[in-house]
């Protein structure tokens, strides 16, 4: 799913769900009630919303400072590599 959101077999709601994030991520500006009320119709309650909201604020969030920072994810990607190879355990 790291690699393509839409190509996981995700549910209908998980689905707007990252459309959803994808779209507040990277135009956060063209956002609007209409998306808010989409992941309504996907059975989503206000404090879901709300909490989805927040989790991808903290993520924008974090990912520009490490940016601005100049931080380099090398164990996060060393990890992610092992498990997306089917290896397990943790070969820091």
């Amino acid at each position: 799913m790291a690699a393509d959101w839409r190509q996981a077999p995700l549910s209908p709601a998980d689905r707007a769900l990252c459309a959803f994030a994808e779209k507040l991520s990277l135009d956060p500006h063209a956002s609007t009630a209409a998306d808010v009320d989409r992941l309504r119709e996907h059975g989503l309650d206000d404090r879901a919303i709300h909490d989805a909201v927040q989790i991808i604020g903290f993520f924008n969030y974090i990912n520009r400072v490490a940016d601005a920072l100049g931080v380099e994810p090398e164990s996060f990607t060393k990890a992610w590599e092992r498990q997306k190879n089917g290896e397990h355990g943790s070969k820091e």
